[in-house]
């Protein structure tokens, strides 16, 4: 693993402190990085000569949740690259999402499991991989069925740094910690549109990772279905490989409708993900995190609200209120976010016209 040293989500504080815990252990950062909306928004444009995404990530951020690897394996050459990329950041760890075959599916094969492992093995063995997270959808409630499942996948993969995402309220029992903690796996704290049985806001530590996910709070869209882009886009294959899942599969995780829903009803996928959250919506997830990385030994927050760079912004923003002080800024992500100016270290390129706020 990466030796320990001083990161930017904490101000130092007296040895033992609460807070000298958050500057060594707790990374923040966004979900994914490979968005073409990100271009001119996130990203520079025109993007300079030897320009990678996770690289520039990699200069703000301690963290990124890989979720390529949610709708298929990573290949080890491409884990290898990807360890390059952000080597120039020593306390940068990967955490990543597993293939939903093993979380949507009820019956993976052993051959998936090998096709999992020639990635993330790579990344531990660099020492990048913080977690692997095993996101369960909505319509996976707590049954005895759905409980076998969960034993098989937790034992599966059990020396992984393996993280858990329920957002049925179902699990939200006892039973389910205890079971976390037999397994030596964490549990996924969520901020999702609280909408009939979800999975409401929580501080749980089951294991040695915390883990913390915002979603945006989109509750219009949240159960929607999504809309193709184009044929062969990375939406249209998603809504493929639902169709043709087998009988057993569409039975076990069945469809997330809300009651009186039309199937017909859809809506661009990035909407799910179109949400700002307010200073004031992420003070209560400061002092949650707080909590969390009291309790664990590392703890990873991640914001999966992706579109136009909103969960980058979410993130600089959450760093700003643990560290209580001002983080490096994109330049690009200044001029649609200038909320930013208020946090940012360094004053804007370009000067502007305007009093900014």
């Amino acid at each position: 693993m990466t030796r320990r040293q001083t990161t930017a989500t904490e101000e130092p504080g007296p040895r033992g402190d609460s807070r000298d815990r958050l500057r060594n252990e707790l990374r923040v950062g966004p979900a994914g990085w490979a968005y073409k909306d990100w271009s001119g928004v996130v990203y520079p444009s025109p993007r300079p000569k030897g320009f990678h995404e996770a690289s520039y990530v990699a200069q703000f951020f301690d963290t990124i949740e890989i979720n390529t690897s949610f709708y298929r394996p990573l290949r080890a050459e491409q884990a290898e690259r990807w360890v390059e990329r952000v080597a120039a950041n020593p306390r940068f760890m990967f955490t990543a999402k597993l293939w939903q075959r093993f979380t949507h599916d009820p019956g993976p094969g052993v051959g998936d499991e090998r096709e999992v492992r020639l990635g993330f093995d790579v990344l531990r063995g660099e020492g990048k991989l913080g977690a692997v997270l095993v996101q369960f959808p909505f319509a996976f409630h707590r049954t005895k069925e759905s409980l076998t499942h969960l034993n098989s996948v937790l034992r599966r993969f059990a020396d992984y740094p393996l993280v858990v995402e329920f957002r049925h309220a179902s699990w939200n029992v006892p039973e389910t910690f205890a079971l976390l903690r037999e397994q030596h796996a964490g549990f996924c704290n969520i901020d999702q549109p609280i909408i009939g049985r979800s999975l409401e806001p929580s501080a749980q530590v089951t294991s040695g990772i915390g883990y913390v996910r915002l979603h945006g709070r989109r509750y219009d869209t949240w159960f929607a279905n999504s809309k193709p882009r184009a044929a062969g886009s990375e939406t249209r294959k998603q809504g493929d490989l639902a169709r043709n899942a087998p009988a057993g599969a569409r039975d076990f995780f069945p469809k997330n409708n809300l009651p009186g829903q039309s199937e017909d009803v859809a809506i661009p996928a990035f909407e799910r993900y179109n949400y700002l959250y307010s200073e004031e919506e992420l003070l209560p997830w400061a002092e949650r995190v707080r909590e969390v990385s009291a309790a664990a030994k590392s703890t990873y927050v991640v914001t999966n609200n992706h579109y136009l760079g909103k969960g980058v912004v979410n993130a600089l923003q959450l760093i700003s209120i643990l560290k209580g002080a001002k983080v490096a800024v994109p330049e690009a992500l200044r001029q649609p976010y200038p909320e930013l100016n208020a946090i940012a270290m360094q004053p804007p390129e370009t000067p502007t016209l305007f009093a900014m706020r």
